[in-house]
Parts: C-alpha cells; structure tokens; sequence
C-alpha cells in the first residue's frame, strides 16, 4: 500500500487549521505535516493538540519554502505519495482520492487539480479573469498547458517530489513546478476539483492583483535572462 502524505503550508491560519486537520482524518489521511511559516498566532499549537508532524519556520519566508521544507520531510519518512492542501478550508479532502488515482494507478507523476474543469464556488470575476490569464502566461513562459496555473491542491509521486526543485520561496513556485513538469519530462493530467471562495479565504488568500503583479513578474524574469 502506498503511502500517502498531506502537506499543509500555514501561515496565521489558527481559524481554519483544526478543522481542515479533523476533516483530513476523518478522510482517512493521518500522514499530516503542517509547515507553521512564521506564525504569530497559536497555528502551531493547535496543530500540535491534533497529533500530526509540525514543522516552523522562524520567520515568514512564503509558501513555496514552507511546501519545499514540507515536501522534504516527507521524501524523509518514506512517502509514496505527497498532496499538497491549503490550510484555509478552500479544498475538500474527500477528493484526495481522485487526486492520487491516476498516481496510485502508475499512469502519471504528478496530478494536478482544476477548478476551472470542476467548481470555483464564489469566486470573483476579476480574480477568475486573472486565473485565466496566468495559463496563458504560463504556457508562454514555459509551454506547458493547464487549465489553473495557480491551484495549491495536487499530487506527486515519490520520483516527482525527489524531481521537482522548488527554488522560489514565494508564491512563484506555483509556476516553478509547471516549468519543473516540463523541465524533467514529468507525465502529468489534471483533475476536477471543487473551491470554495469564503470570506475568509477571500480575505487571507492572494488578491487578483498580487496575482496579476506576480504574472508580470514572471513575464518580466524571462525577458530579462
């Protein structure tokens, strides 16, 4: 039996991270690591009460370390396979499984979930226009095609995870991975998954804005190489 592991990157999220941990277990999962990134609220604490692996970073360094320092530690303690998971209740783990099917089925390395092939509850127009907008400047920059370059939500396999090298600490690595996917010659697909835009997740999550600046970003990196 393969065995599966949920990385959490969490950074002041002492709101949601229990519930996202209870409803993770009751779904089966119990490889959970939650990568505390500079928090300086009880995230930590109330992660540690419920019985899975916390790891802190000292200082807030971004996302893209905390799922690097995540990812890390369980290539570490013999994971099969790695899913990465919001900590802000957006995605759901029953739909884990689908996620890790084509994976556990030896088709693919890594699986990428979509809420623009399955549900984005709520979302903004204007971050929906941005979304789009990064897959086109993603296969521009890296001529890889996805539906939704930015979901947090996916899987690797154990030679994916050893493959993949997450080098920007920000939320550039979302990017990153899709270049790596390339890059390495990664078999990949996608997946439909469900995302549910609450207030709070609109509120702690990155704005169409950021979003926009960091396409340009990435724009601006190629260019100027």
């Amino acid at each position: 039996m393969k065995r599966i592991f949920v990385v959490i990157a969490a950074y002041n999220e002492q709101k949601t991270i229990g519930k996202v941990i209870m409803d993770l277990r009751k779904n089966g999962y119990n490889n959970i690591i939650v990568v505390d990134d500079g928090s300086k609220d009880k995230t930590s604490q109330i992660a540690l009460k419920k019985n899975v692996f916390v790891l802190r970073h000292k200082i807030n360094l971004g996302q893209g370390a905390a799922l690097k320092t995540g990812i890390d530690f369980a290539l570490e303690k013999g994971a099969d396979i790695i899913v990465t998971f919001d900590a802000d209740g957006q995605f759901l783990s029953k739909e884990i499984q689908k996620v890790i099917l084509p994976i556990k089925k030896d088709k693919y390395d890594v699986v990428l979930g979509s809420r623009f092939l399955g549900t984005a509850k709520n979302i903004p127009i204007l971050k929906k226009i941005v979304l789009k907008l990064g897959v086109v400047v993603v296969y521009m920059l890296y001529g890889i095609k996805v539906t939704d370059s930015q979901n947090g939500f996916r899987a690797l396999s154990r030679y994916a995870a050893e493959n993949i090298e997450i080098q920007n600490n920000r939320m550039e690595h979302a990017g990153e991975i899709l270049h790596q996917i390339k890059k390495k010659k990664l078999k990949f697909c996608e997946v439909p998954i469900t995302v549910l835009y609450s207030e709070y997740a609109l509120k702690k999550g990155q704005s169409w804005s950021n979003s926009f600046n960091l396409g340009m970003k990435m724009l601006w990196k190629k260019i100027s190489r």
